[in-house]
């Protein structure tokens, strides 16, 4: 499928909220993905599992997977596209993953690009240290999490390695983020396509 004329890219700053020192990414995605797709993106980017409920604040507004329990009125990620809701270069907005850890992220549009020759996006172009094990109990759990990893002489220490297993801090490479990106989003080609066929391109970033 050719590239929509005059389709631009975002370019984001996600940063995870009360965590020092910061672990923050840098990506650019179409203008026109959906916020259930930037969601995905996110996930891989971070590093998360995506085992947990996800929620997008953008203003006033909360947007996730509707659910009839809850009272609150949820707009449905998958019908909306971030360019209908972020339209302003500094815009800031709030992306939370499990809501019982309640890990947040600040975002940014930082620039509004066109699209450079024969490049894939979504793609991350910049980060620094590794995701937080899923589960760890949010920000200040992740702080006595690596307090206690950090020495061995610590009451919880081998408790905490028997539960995760080695973990570096510091550990991002934004090669092998672009690797699992590609692998996920990278257009479907077919060699033979009618013309009354339609693709499915939900995952075409």
């Amino acid at each position: 499928m050719a590239v929509k004329k005059n389709r631009a890219v975002y370019q984001l700053k996600v940063t995870l909220r009360n965590v020092h020192p910061p672990i923050w990414r840098r990506i650019q995605v179409w203008e026109d993905v959906t916020l259930a797709q930037l969601h995905r993106v996110l996930q891989m980017v971070m590093g998360w599992e995506d085992v947990h409920l996800h929620e997008f604040g953008i203003g006033r507004k909360t947007y996730g997977v509707p659910d009839p329990d809850d009272e609150r009125k949820i707009i449905d990620v998958k019908r909306t596209r971030i360019h209908d809701v972020i339209q302003q270069v500094g815009t800031e907005f709030e992306y939370v993953y499990d809501l019982g850890d309640y890990w947040q992220h600040d975002l940014q549009l930082e620039t509004i690009l066109q699209p450079a020759p024969d490049t894939l996006y979504a793609r991350c172009i910049g980060g620094e240290r590794n995701c937080p094990p899923e589960d760890v109990g949010g920000p200040g759990g992740y702080e006595d999490y690596l307090e206690a990893m950090a020495d061995p002489e610590h009451e919880e220490h081998e408790d905490m390695i028997q539960w995760g297993g080695p973990f570096d801090p510091e550990a991002f490479s934004v090669e092998k983020i672009n690797r699992q990106l590609e692998k996920k989003f990278r257009p479907v080609r077919q060699k033979t396509v009618s013309k009354s066929a339609k693709c499915n391109m939900s995952d075409d970033l």
